[in-house]
Formats: structure tokens, C-alpha cells, sequence
């Protein structure tokens, strides 16, 4: 969990850095320097609210998957059971 969110904060510094390359500034200037922690925040953010999807999702797709081989399970028994039948 702690990756993600680093290497979204990351991102949003060097994001931030990249911004003022585009514009030719200088890239620590003093009174610009708020803006960094500024981006590494939007960053981590979004790596968080992210990491909560990841979460959800695989808890989602763990309960489709254990509900499809349980159905599974089941098939393959009544048809063992119909082959039992017929071959009885």
C-alpha cells in the first residue's frame, strides 16, 4: 500500500517539476517552493483513493471466484451422481 502511494507523490513532484521546465522557470524558487508539497499531496492522494479501488475490486473478483468454482463444485457432483444413476 505504501509503494503506491510514494510513487504517486512522487509523480506529483515531478509533475510539478516537469511544469515548470515546460514554462523555462526556474525549479526552486523560493516563493514557488509551496507548490511541491502542494503536488506530492494531490499525488499521495490519488494513490490512496486508488489503492482503496485495488482493495475493492480484488475483493470483488475473490467472491466471483469462490462462488464460480463452488457452482463448479456442484455441477460436478449432480453429473457424478446422474452417471451413477444411469450406470446403476
Amino acid at each position: 500500500m505504501v509503494h503506491r502511494i510514494l510513487f504517486w507523490t512522487g509523480f506529483g513532484v515531478i509533475t510539478r517539476a516537469w511544469q515548470l521546465g515546460i514554462e523555462m522557470r526556474p525549479l526552486f524558487e523560493r516563493s514557488r517552493l509551496w507548490a511541491y508539497p502542494l503536488f506530492g499531496g494531490v499525488g499521495a492522494s490519488f494513490g490512496y483513493w486508488l489503492q482503496g479501488v485495488d482493495e475493492r475490486q480484488t475483493a470483488v473478483l475473490q467472491e466471483r471466484r469462490s462462488a464460480i468454482l463452488e457452482k463448479r463444485a456442484r455441477r460436478a457432483q449432480r453429473e457424478a451422481e446422474s452417471t451413477e444413476a444411469t450406470t446403476a
